[in-house]
């Protein structure tokens, strides 16, 4: 009886065959095999909103493999991944292979190993027709917004210009946080700090804090002096002195939303970048016979779920045990309850087996790979564990009726903070608080203060970006990552050293939206429209019920803005720069241009100065590299020889020039040996712009020669070198007869 498998990403193929008996066949879908037509809005409105799916270029052969696959199988199982974006690509599957229901199993892999994939696959289900309803009305609502609501900015702002559902309210956060910033005016106030000599010759230091009424701030320097002139050389009495032991409870595991966040500040990933890295942990990582080749390290990594599997937190239990003793489990096992609304159908992001601890595979997996799964495991771990315990001491002290705090702690245990530590800064403790008692009196040794100005709100960083997000119910976890890169891509905002910045165009699109689209850029409308498409995915509403609320106000509004486009045109302000106009003095703008950003001058046509500027349009470009000298001499007429570059790469070349025109090209080894004679591979660039090809560096000797880049990974199914197909980012076979591929990670 023969069986085919057919998950999306050909990666986590070996992984599967690998549990699976001979009988199993693995293909890959390669992602979605249908989409809307990019040429037309795919959607009859008239006729309930039916998406009107073409497939996808390129995928015509795949399509045909799989039907003939298919066809000669006894059953085919639709393991793609276990998401609304999965379920909808299975159904598309399904539909376009033509395959009888009966011989049609839906599985969803949480974890590539072993025992889920032998479990599933022994109990399979059908395709959930709900789940793939609320991923089309999403594709359908975000195809509506973004195919009529695009063209009213072209005509209003400038062509070229997107709108989304998400990217839209996205990006008014980042417009408003700049607003906030813009219009925060600085305010004035000073600290006071006291240092305190006990009776024991201790010295503390304590902060003023106000009277016996309350807190006081200190606004002007002649406040501050009036009390450091009341306390200077006086006594302090210790007024009350407090001694506790808190319990510190650890993080719950990681969703999607949090991960991003932690990743994005203590590792500095961006939000792309992780949930690439994360997909690879997923789908499975070779990791050598000693521990049992490909695997897969994770749970699906597109969750908005904190539930933990009763295996895995027995697992846990028995690692933690075994590992940091039993006094480091709590009395019994954590569970974390998911906040309203979260799809609960996965667990939170884990590892899938606890016990390959990150010093294991530290040298089996790229750099980015161990950090995230080190900070995976990590978090896993410590929200298993008991809880933290910490000694505080605060004391407050009082002078001629002015009132000073100083505080003191201690990890008494560390708990879970053995493998986790979530504190953003460790609090000192030198212990001298605690000889101090009610009633001592302590001698001032100095009383300083400074003056402060309290600091405008922070800018968004792609961490806290995602929070709030998150926070708001803005779209989705697994849509953050692409939400931020289409905000960057489309010019609205730029990320400038690790923060969020708003550009003039995104301003102007933000506003222009506000005015005329409050809906579509209002954060609890957006919300409402998520909670909508989750009542779908439950069963509670229709396809077709939501996207008719949704559209006939859209309709109506966009109807509405078309009638006032004179009027609601903008004109894009320019941004002033920096630098100065080295013909007439002015200050230079910076505009965007064919070639990117440049530095224009504003008196313009009077004055045509332009200047170019680097990627992050601040500062001008650095000149034409010169070229670089070298210890060779010319063949022809024995001059020394420079380095030059070309479009076709860099080359030797004769500083006779023109008298004599001698070049040669520089081939560099790319580090992989020849499959034929091990010789190593060249570069070499080809006559035709841009074209590249690699051969052996004993050619004529040896032969080999290939367009596609070689790499030293080895094709899993024959043994055969594998190549980067750059054009497609694909690693391919270079075994002819082997058509193994997948996606260059």
């Amino acid at each position: 009886m023969s069986k085919l498998i057919i998950i999306e990403s050909p990666s986590k193929a070996p992984a599967i065959m690998s549990y699976l008996g001979k009988e199993y066949k693995v293909m890959a879908s390669k992602g979605h095999v249908r989409d809307l037509p990019k040429s037309s809005l795919g959607v009859s409105i008239e006729d309930g909103f039916k998406p009107k799916y073409i497939t996808i270029h390129g995928k015509t052969d795949l399509i045909a493999q799989l039907k003939k696959e298919a066809k000669a199988a006894d059953a085919v199982y639709f393991a793609t991944d276990p998401d609304r974006e999965g379920e909808a690509i299975s159904w598309h599957l399904a539909t376009v292979l033509g395959i009888e229901p009966e011989k049609c199993y839906r599985v969803a892999f949480n974890e590539i190993t072993k025992s889920t994939i032998q479990t599933e696959i022994n109990h399979p289900r059908q395709i959930d027709m709900n789940l793939v309803d609320a991923q089309q009305a999403r594709r359908v609502l975000d195809r509506i917004v973004g195919y009529q609501l695009s063209p009213y900015l072209w005509k209003t702002i400038k062509s070229g210009l997107s709108a989304g559902r998400v990217q839209s309210v996205a990006a008014r956060l980042i417009v408003e946080r700049d607003e906030e910033i813009d219009a925060f005016v600085p305010k004035e106030y000073h600290t006071i700090e006291a240092e305190l000599r006990t009776s024991r010759r201790s010295k503390i230091t304590a902060k003023y804090y106000g009277n016996a009424a309350g807190k006081v701030e200190l606004s002007t320097k002649e406040e501050a002096d009036a009390v450091i002139d009341a306390c200077r050389d006086a006594e302090f009495t210790a007024l009350s002195v407090t001694k506790a032991r808190k319990a510190k409870s650890p993080l719950p595991p990681f969703e999607t939303a949090t991960l991003q966040q932690d990743a994005s500040r203590r590792l500095g990933f961006a939000s792309k970048k992780i949930m690439r890295v994360a997909q690879e942990l997923y789908e499975g990582v070779d990791l050598g016979r000693e521990l049992g080749g490909a695997h897969g390290l994770i749970t699906y990594m597109r969750t908005d779920s904190l539930r933990v599997s009763d295996e895995a937190s027995a697992a846990a239990r028995s690692f933690i045990t075994q590992r940091y003793g039993k006094e480091y489990y709590p009395p019994k096992p954590r569970f974390f309850k998911s906040k309203g609304g979260a799809q609960d159908a996965h667990e939170a992001i884990r590892p899938a087996d606890v016990n390959l601890t990150p010093e294991m595979l530290k040298g089996r997996l790229s750099n980015d790979q161990y950090k995230l799964y080190k900070l995976i495991w990590e978090r896993f771990v410590a929200s298993q564990m008991k809880n933290a315990e910490v000694d505080t001491v605060a004391a407050d002290f009082e002078c001629r009726g002015n009132v000073f705090k100083s505080s003191e702690s201690s990890i008494a245990f560390k708990g879970y903070m053995l493998v986790y530590d979530d504190t953003e800064e460790q609090a000192e403790n030198d212990g001298k608080l605690t000889s101090v008692k009610d009633g001592d009196k302590l001698s001032c040794e100095s009383i300083t203060e400074q003056q402060n100005f309290t600091d405008p709100p922070a800018r968004y960083t792609e961490g806290s970006l995602v929070k709030v997000l998150k926070e708001k119910g803005i779209g989705r976890p697994s849509t953050y990552a692409q939400t931020i890169t289409t905000i960057i891509d489309r010019g609205y905002v730029e990320l400038e050293k690790k923060t969020f910045r708003s550009t003039p165009l995104g301003r102007a699109t933000v506003e222009l939206m506000e005015k005329n689209f409050p809906k579509i850029i209002d954060y609890k409308f957006t919300a409402n429209v998520e909670t909508s498409l989750d009542k779908i995915a439950e069963g509670e509403q229709t396809y077709e019920r939501v996207l008719t609320d949704f559209y006939d106000g859209f309709e109506k509004t966009l109807s509405e803005a078309q009638k006032h486009l004179k009027e609601n045109k903008v004109k894009i302000p320019d941004e002033e720069s920096d630098i100065i106009c080295d013909k007439c003095g002015r200050k230079m703008v910076i505009k965007t241009g064919k070639y990117g950003k440049f530095a224009a001058c504003p008196g313009y046509p009077e004055c045509k100065n332009t200047k170019r500027l680097d990627v992050s349009g601040k500062k001008e470009a650095a000149p034409k590299a010169e070229p670089e000298k070298t210890d060779l001499v010319c063949e022809k007429c024995g001059s020394p020889l420079v380095i030059r570059s070309s479009r076709y790469g860099k080359f030797y070349a004769c500083t006779a020039f023109p008298k004599c025109r001698y070049t040669k090209a520089i081939r560099e080894e790319i580090g992989v040996p020849c499959p034929k004679c091990g010789a190593p591979i060249l570069k070499g660039h080809g006559k035709k712009k841009n074209s590249v090809f690699y051969s052996c560096s004993r050619y004529p000797d040896c032969d080999f020669s290939m367009w596609d880049r070689p790499t030293n990974e080895k094709c899993p199914v024959c043994g055969s070198m594998m190549a980067l197909k750059e054009s497609k980012d694909l690693l391919v076979c270079t075994n002819d007869s082997c058509k193994y591929t997948k996606e260059n990670k």
